[in-house]
């Protein structure tokens, strides 16, 4: 029995090399760039673990569950953790990083998530790197859902741990992630004597094994297909072109909340503030009484290829998630997910109006 996954030839270490180039050109950094051999997860705690230990004061921004769980692994890793708490429907400001280091001029480490596809917003990254750069604490970021949808930028941000995964907005695979290192976090981590080492947690098994030997010897078997997975999502990418594919992103966000505000039935943005909105996915508040999971799964029963999903953690029973991520980018995608929702809403007896939605996608588009 023959496949076109089966048999094929070893990735050489100088193609995986190459991989991890096209992935630092994708985050214009000049930074080392690790692909690491597991979805995001790996990379994201294998990062606080390396650069986190009992002398570390963290602030941790929670926008959202992921940001619930980095504290939960600064705290396991025994750091002194300072939780920046901000309400879901909206987005951490700089001055709220500001007035945390006034408060606790110990912080030497700040982890944000940029955009919480979970809960639909986006954090202004630019502006807490400023303010982290100002204090020299070390930035790190989760830029998983932003990757492709908005830009990310390690280098002019001052990010020193920027880690992300391919599954959403670049529309590739989830079984391998990258995260960009900052000489800085490679110091931070060397010192530590808590990082993991000869693990598959460890950065720093990487640095030392593949990138300090010239990334002329991988450290263990790749995951070649998803490897080949993620080069052909980037090639994809740069035919594309960059700057096309976050402006298809953010015209189905824009699309989303304007349809869904002129739809009726008592659906709403979850997010207040467009400005704060991520454009990787949209997040709706259900009508007063009405179970989120009831509409979607009464959408999905119209359409089970939608891109939609009840909202999960504390804002479970009140969120629907539209996920107009990679290939779902796109009006047409949005169009359905609105029309589903509207005969879902219908069956509860709320009226909608699904001309306007209609046209109030359109013009949202733009």
């Amino acid at each position: 029995m023959t496949h076109p996954f089966l048999d094929l030839a070893p990735l050489s270490a100088a193609h995986f090399a190459s991989i991890e180039d096209r992935v630092a050109r994708l985050l214009d950094t000049r930074q080392d760039v690790v692909v690491m051999q597991g979805e995001a997860l790996l990379p994201l705690e294998g990062a606080i673990r390396g650069a986190a230990g009992p002398g570390t004061t963290a602030l941790n921004v929670i926008t959202g569950p992921y940001g619930q769980t980095f504290g939960d692994w600064l705290r396991d890793c025994g750091a002194t953790v300072i939780d920046l708490a901000v309400p879901f429907h909206t987005a951490v400001t700089a001055a709220q990083v500001r007035e945390a280091f006034a408060e606790h001029p110990e912080i030497d480490f700040v982890s944000l998530v940029h955009a919480e596809a979970a809960t639909g917003n986006t954090n202004p990254v630019a502006a807490v790197g400023e303010v982290v750069r100002e204090h020299g604490a070390l930035f790190y970021l989760d830029a998983v859902a932003s990757i492709g949808a908005e830009p990310v930028l390690p280098d002019a941000w001052g990010v020193d741990l920027c880690v992300i995964g391919a599954q959403k907005a670049m529309g590739g695979p989830a079984g391998v992630s990258a995260v960009s290192v900052s000489e800085r976090a490679w110091t931070r981590m060397s010192a530590n004597p808590q990082a993991p080492r000869r693990s598959y947690l460890s950065l720093l098994d990487w640095k030392q094994r593949w990138i300090d030997g010239g990334r002329t010897a991988l450290p263990h078997a790749p995951a070649q297909l998803e490897m080949l997975a993620l080069e052909a999502c980037v090639e994809r990418i740069e035919t594309e072109g960059l700057k096309t594919v976050m402006a298809r992103h953010a015209s189905a966000a824009a699309a989303t909340r304007a349809g869904a505000s002129a739809l009726g039935g008592g659906l709403e943005p979850y997010v207040h503030d467009a400005a704060e909105a991520a454009p990787v996915a949209t997040t709706l508040r259900a009508p007063a009484g009405v179970p989120a999971s009831e509409l979607v799964a009464r959408a999905l029963a119209i359409d089970p290829a939608l891109p939609l999903a009840a909202g999960g953690g504390a804002p479970a029973g009140e969120m629907i998630r539209v996920n107009h991520y990679g290939a779902d980018a796109t009006l047409g995608a949005v169009r359905g997910c609105l029309a589903a929702l509207g005969a879902a809403l219908t069956g509860k007896g709320l009226p909608v109006d699904l001309d306007a939605a209609r046209r109030a996608t359109e013009r949202g588009r733009n």
